[in-house]
Parts: C-alpha cells; structure tokens; sequence
C-alpha cells in the first residue's frame, strides 16, 4: 500500500482499489467467523466506510491475507490488539511500558 490511511476503512479502500479487486471479489474472498460462507458486499461496504469494524481477529487476518497489508497495521487501524496478545498481557507494569514504547515509536 502506497499511502497510509487514518481509518481501518481508508486503508481496506486503498489497498482493494490498489490491487484493482471489487467489493464484490473481496467480499466473496474473506470468510465469515463461523465458516457459513463469505462475508456480504454489504457488510464490506460498511467496513470501507467505517460504519462497522470487523467483529473478530480471524476476519482481520483474512483482509490483511487478501489485500497483502500488514495484519499488524490493520489491528492498530482497528483498535484491537490480537487476542493471542491480550491474552498473554499479565504483567501491568510491561504492558504499560509496551504501549508506552510504541506510543513514541509512532510518533516520531
């Protein structure tokens, strides 16, 4: 992706649009939690305009996996840190100084 977006929404619009996919393609390529079959243009289409947030990690991965971004970058975009990660957070005094960290790498 060439240019970074402010929104999880921005940046799925950029990197489809970049890659030449449609809504519908994408949409039809990222599978729902549950396995019950792709996620709805709809559904996409209120992503793109930050309307909704995908629900979990997995739907995450799978637009990261798509559109070849960095799950990384979308998790930040999304406001959600990996549940692998949350899970493991134990330790308030790291974890404080984790974020803090990466609040200064950001920013400079």
């Amino acid at each position: 992706m060439t240019s970074r977006a402010t929104t999880l929404g921005k940046a799925i619009v950029a990197a489809r649009k970049e890659k030449g996919i449609s809504q519908k393609d994408l949409a039809a390529s990222v599978l729902k939690d549950d396995g019950s079959g792709p996620i709805s243009p709809q559904y996409l289409n209120d992503i793109e305009h930050d309307r909704r947030s995908p629900s979990s990690d997995h739907l995450i991965r799978q637009f990261a996996r798509a559109l070849g971004v960095d799950e990384n970058y979308l998790f930040v975009l999304a406001g959600k840190i990996p549940d692998e990660v949350r899970l493991k957070a134990r330790d308030p005094d790291k974890v404080a100084a984790a974020f803090r960290n990466f609040r200064k790498s950001v920013s400079n």
